[in-house]
């Protein structure tokens, strides 16, 4: 499988971080699409070929935490990678009680978020 057969789906309210992101990720030849909300990331996943999602912890209709169940009973292989800007102890014990794969924070080095993206998809 070629890196432009892995698909990642990103859900990001925040237009400019989803758009650096998005660009960040093309340049590194994977095929990426693009999302603000919970019903748009419901909505390109119904296909199978979403292997990996970047999902924004802080979606318009809940928390990106809570989504998590509702997005695995769509695809349970699904990679989630769940990102937030600032991290406290309550928020981070929120979310890796989840069926996550990576919790990164948006300020670490793209190139963790990278790492993370190709073990998503060698795994």
């Amino acid at each position: 499988m070629t890196e432009k057969e892995k698909q990642i789906l990103i859900i990001d309210p925040n237009h400019d971080e989803r758009t650096v992101m998005a660009s960040f990720l093309r340049s590194e030849d994977y095929a990426v699409d693009t999302g603000s909300s919970l019903a748009d990331a419901i909505k390109m996943l119904s296909g199978d070929s979403v292997s990996c999602l970047i999902l924004d912890v802080d979606l318009p209709e809940m928390k990106g935490y809570e989504a998590v169940s509702i997005l695995k009973n769509i695809n349970p292989a699904l990679k989630i990678i769940m990102t937030t800007k600032t991290n406290t102890r309550e928020l981070e014990a929120k979310v890796r009680e989840q069926d996550i794969f990576f919790y990164f924070i948006k300020s670490f080095s793209k190139d963790e978020l990278k790492l993370a993206i190709h073990n998503a998809f060698n795994k």
